[in-house]
């Protein structure tokens, strides 16, 4: 009988990546299942477990064939057999008492992995996001492969008091603490902190005690600190002064003003490039030599075109968002599969309901992407609209300072844009994964 040492990490985490249940599971936790699983060898025609015994422990077909015979309750016996990458024995997952419902015999030499089941619950509690999961597709796994009476899928053990069934990844005030204690406990944070901590001694030796010749100009990190928080700034800006505030609204209100804009009309816009392939002919290329011209390209243009100071920032802010919102909508929509189309076309649903039932969440993924890129770049096009028009705004203040040798207020104006930018991003990757719960139960129940 081969021993564990037989089969290396890594060959166990990819065999444990190509199941259904832990396809999934994030890195760090599939090594430490991986850690849990033991090696047995079974000769041909040896009974691995019978019906009624106790159900410890997971299976996972290594190498050779088994065959699994299922007497499901009111049924009749159900049977298959079992390769490489399959697993049986999930009987150890299910809700007391926990009695084998097969039985399982060797077809040939066969290798198995096993895995104690209570000890697979308490390694994939540490994430209960990811263990719900994993919970969820041997529920599916258990329906869909073994054919087995949804009662029985229903069986499946919950996790920390949650249920585990497609709709069970966990949600609420107490899955957010738990994210964040384990975040606090791992080293992520920690190295952020190490990370912009090195990025400011860089600035504190390269400027204030090197001097170095190409930073011989440059505000040092404790002047520009001492202004920023200053109550009586040298230049008229800091975190006390209401000019500050009402600089970060104006770029917040227009950012977001264009965004809205931009998603409004670039989500449609992507999603009829991507469907309709004649509508893709006409548009596309117009689409396509417009997106490359620069942005501040466009400035006289949009001087022209709009009067006032605002609107000529929101139309340049809007173009890079808009841009890059259609684009990935569009490849979103082009990366379906067009057997769901085909499908939905069979089953007698017309092209406005393929369109809203398939198409449209189909590309929801992509969107969602397209969508905090579009929130960066309208950051991008936003300064650059108002270093040439308008008269607040963070991108107003960096461009005055340079002229009237501010430095100092040039950077405060850069590290709030920074903030400032990856607050909304946040913001945006925070609605997505909202609206995109249904993703994870869909994970939950896809294909291997």
């Amino acid at each position: 009988m081969p021993g564990v040492e037989t089969y290396s990490q890594e060959w166990i985490c990819a065999l444990l990546r190509s199941t259904l249940p832990f396809q999934t599971l994030p890195e760090e936790l599939l090594h430490a299942v991986a850690r849990l699983a033991r090696v047995r060898s079974y000769a041909a025609g040896q009974v691995i477990y019978r019906r009624g015994e106790e159900a410890d422990d997971i299976h996972i077909v290594a190498s050779g064939r088994v065959r699994h015979e299922l007497l499901a309750p009111g049924q009749e016996r159900l049977e298959r057999t079992m390769h490489s990458g399959d697993v049986f024995g999930w009987a150890a997952v299910l809700e007391a008492p926990r009695q084998r419902l097969a039985e399982t015999t060797a077809l040939e030499r066969t290798e198995v992995l096993q895995i104690d089941g209570e000890q697979l619950l308490q390694v994939i509690e540490r994430d209960p996001a990811a263990g719900s999961v994993v919970m969820s597709r041997f529920a599916a796994m258990i329906t869909r492969e073994f054919s087995a009476p949804a009662s029985v899928a229903a069986r499946v053990r919950h996790l920390n008091g949650r249920s585990a069934g497609p709709a069970g990844v966990p949600t609420g005030w107490a899955l957010t603490m738990y994210r964040l204690a384990q975040w606090l406990k791992s080293p992520r944070p920690y190295l952020m902190v190490t990370g912009f901590g090195i990025l400011l001694t860089l600035w504190y030796l390269t400027v204030e005690v090197w001097k170095l010749p190409r930073f011989a100009d440059m505000p040092g990190l404790t002047v520009v600190v001492k202004e920023m928080f200053s109550q009586d700034p040298t230049y008229g800006l800091s975190v006390y002064t209401p000019e500050y505030y009402q600089h970060i609204w104006a770029s917040v209100r227009r950012v977001g003003i264009a965004f809205v804009l931009a998603t409004a009309l670039g989500v449609p816009l992507g999603l009829f490039l991507g469907w309709s392939k004649t509508f893709r002919e006409y548009v596309f290329p117009v689409f396509e030599t417009l997106r490359p011209i620069p942005i501040l390209a466009w400035v006289p243009l949009a001087i022209l075109m709009f009067s006032g100071t605002e609107s000529p920032v929101i139309f340049l802010t809007f173009l890079a968002s808009f841009y890059a919102t259609a684009l990935n909508t569009m490849l979103g929509v082009e990366s379906i599969d067009e057997s769901y189309s085909r499908a939905a076309y069979c089953l007698g649903a017309s092209k406005w309901q393929v369109f809203r039932e398939v198409i449209v969440p189909g590309a929801m993924p992509f969107i969602f992407t397209g969508l905090q890129i579009s929130i960066g770049v309208a950051w991008f096009s936003l300064v650059a609209g108002e270093m040439v028009s308008g008269e607040f705004g963070l991108g107003y203040v960096i461009n005055t300072s340079y002229t009237m040798v501010r430095y100092p207020t040039i950077i405060i104006g850069m590290v709030t844009l920074g903030l400032v930018g990856y607050v909304t991003s946040a913001m945006v990757r925070v609605a997505g994964d909202w609206l995109m719960q249904w993703r994870v139960r869909e994970l939950t129940m896809g294909g291997r």
